[in-house]
C-alpha cells in the first residue's frame, strides 16, 4: 500500500463546517493529515472535526486577527507544528452594486479578502518553521469574468488571486508555496441559497438551467477537495503562484 499523500501533515481548514471546506477536510484526513476543522458556527465544526480520526475543532472568525491568531497557536500547541493552511471561509451577498449597502460590502470583503490576509499572516510563520508547506487560498472564476450580483464577492476573490501571487514571491525562499483554486459555481449551500434571487433580479425561468449550459453541471465539492489534496502534497512541488481554475470549462466558453 502507497503511503498516503499528507501522512502526518498538520493542516488547518477554515469554514470548514460545511461545503467545499467540510470536503477538503475530510480528503485531507483521508490522505493522512491531522486537520483543525475551523469554523465560525463551533457546534457544526466539533461535528465534523468528531468524524475524523485525530481532528479538532476551534471557533475562528476570520475577521479577527486575534481569532486566526489563537487559531495557529492551537494547532501548533496541539501538534506540535503547521505545514498546511487553508483559508476557505467565504460569505455572499447578492445585489447590484448600486444596490449593495457598504455594511454588506465591508461583510463580503472582510471575510473573504482580509480573512485570506489574516490566515497567510499568521500562518506563514509557524510554516516556515516547520520546515516549508503550503497554503491554498480559495478564489472563484468570478476574480477573472464578471458575474452580475456578486461583484463585491468578485472584487474579494480578484484580491485573493493578486494576494496569492504576492504572498508566492515572498515566501518562495522559505519553502512555502502559495496557491488558488478558482472554482465555478459548486453544488453547496453558499450558491444553491441564492438561487431564488439570481432568477428573480436577472429574470431567469431557472438558474439550474444557465449552470447546465453554462458549466454542464454544478461542480461537486469533492472534485475541488482532490485539487487541494494536489496542492497541499509534494505532487506539486514545482506549482507556486498559480490559480487553479476548476470550473466545467465555463471561463473558456462564450456559450
Amino acid at each position: 500500500m502507497s503511503e498516503k499523500q499528507l501522512q502526518d501533515k498538520v493542516a488547518i481548514v477554515t469554514g470548514a463546517a460545511r461545503g467545499i471546506g467540510e470536503a477538503i477536510a475530510r480528503a485531507f484526513a483521508a490522505e493522512g493529515a491531522k486537520v483543525v476543522v475551523a469554523d465560525i458556527d463551533a457546534d457544526a465544526a466539533q461535528q465534523v472535526a468528531d468524524s475524523l480520526e485525530g481532528a479538532i475543532a476551534v471557533r475562528c472568525d476570520v475577521r479577527r486577527s486575534d481569532d486566526v491568531e489563537a487559531l495557529v497557536n492551537a494547532a501548533v500547541k496541539r501538534h506540535g507544528r503547521l505545514d498546511i493552511m487553508v483559508p476557505n471561509a467565504g460569505v455572499a451577498r447578492v445585489a447590484p452594486l448600486a444596490a449593495t449597502s457598504y455594511d454588506d460590502w465591508r461583510e463580503v470583503t472582510s471575510v473573504n479578502l482580509d480573512g485570506v490576509f489574516l490566515c497567510i499572516r499568521h500562518a506563514a510563520p509557524a510554516i516556515i518553521a516547520a520546515g516549508g508547506g503550503s497554503i491554498i487560498n480559495m478564489a472563484s472564476v468570478t476574480a477573472k469574468a464578471a458575474c452580475p450580483l456578486i461583484g463585491s464577492y468578485a472584487a474579494a476573490k480578484a484580491g485573493v488571486v493578486s494576494l496569492t501571487q504576492t504572498a508566492a514571491v515572498e515566501l518562495r525562499a522559505h519553502n512555502v508555496r502559495v496557491n488558488a483554486i478558482l472554482p465555478a459555481f459548486i453544488d453547496t449551500e453558499l450558491v444553491t441559497s441564492h438561487k431564488a434571487e439570481f432568477e428573480a433580479q436577472l429574470n431567469l425561468p431557472d438558474f439550474g438551467a444557465v449552470i447546465a449550459q453554462r458549466q454542464g453541471r454544478y461542480g461537486k465539492t469533492d472534485e475541488v477537495a482532490q485539487l487541494a489534496v494536489f496542492l497541499a502534497s509534494n505532487r506539486s512541488s514545482f506549482s507556486n503562484g498559480s490559480g487553479f481554475v476548476i470550473d466545467g470549462g465555463v471561463s473558456s466558453s462564450l456559450l
